[in-house]
């Protein structure tokens, strides 16, 4: 087991295929010089990507770090990605859907993709989370195939009855979603993308 931050996570874990813990890290604030820890997260990908980033070959972790054109690779590779996130600091569903829901809507504003359809595939997420209460090591899974454009999201609490998920098909949504853990310096924990960036350096230079 990977260790992030006292959370064990598996070095692998398999979707249709087996994908590679590549990049680790949290989420966290600091109030009054006190660091709060909110999520561990695992990022999960097939190691074929590598194939996809050649162009980025001889480039260190660090400049792989500030490289939005590289993460935006990273993201729209067609390899499965599966994010797996834990919780530490226990929050309700509706919060953690709020921060997602803002951040998704911006991005799609900015990119002036934000429609009908981007805001009813929104709300169904919202109302998702909007029952879950998320527990200290409830885990928050989101599950990208290569083959389509689509997330599935999953949830399960410790003690409860089997996870539940529900799919998002919406393609512009789909993207947000990814660049929000995985879109380089505008990414929601910086944490995660310096661990993925050493880790892919590493591969390239294999």
């Amino acid at each position: 087991m990977v260790m992030v931050d006292d959370i064990p996570f598996p070095p692998q874990i398999t979707t249709t295929k087996p994908l590679s813990l590549l990049g680790h890290g949290i989420t966290d604030i600091e109030i009054h010089f006190l660091q709060i820890k909110f999520t561990a997260i695992g990022v999960y990908i097939d190691q074929e990507i590598v194939g996809h980033l050649q162009k980025w070959k001889g480039k260190s972790g660090t400049e792989l770090a500030d490289d939005d054109d590289f993460f935006d690779c990273v993201v729209s590779a067609p390899v499965d990605k599966y994010l797996r996130i834990v919780v530490i600091k226990e929050i309700k569903g509706s919060q953690y859907g709020v921060q997602l829901e803002s951040s998704v809507r911006d991005r799609l504003a900015a990119d002036d993709k934000y429609e009908d359809e981007e805001e009813a595939a929104i709300e169904q997420i919202l109302e998702f989370f909007q029952s879950k209460y998320f527990k200290k090591d409830s885990v928050i899974t989101f599950s990208f195939p290569a083959a389509s454009n689509v997330v599935e999201i999953g949830f399960s609490s410790e003690g409860k009855e089997e996870a539940k998920s529900m799919k998002v098909e919406n393609g512009n949504v789909v993207e947000m979603i990814k660049k929000w853990y995985l879109g380089g310096t505008t990414a929601y924990s910086p944490s995660t993308i310096t661990s993925l960036a050493n880790t892919l350096c590493l591969e390239l230079s294999k």
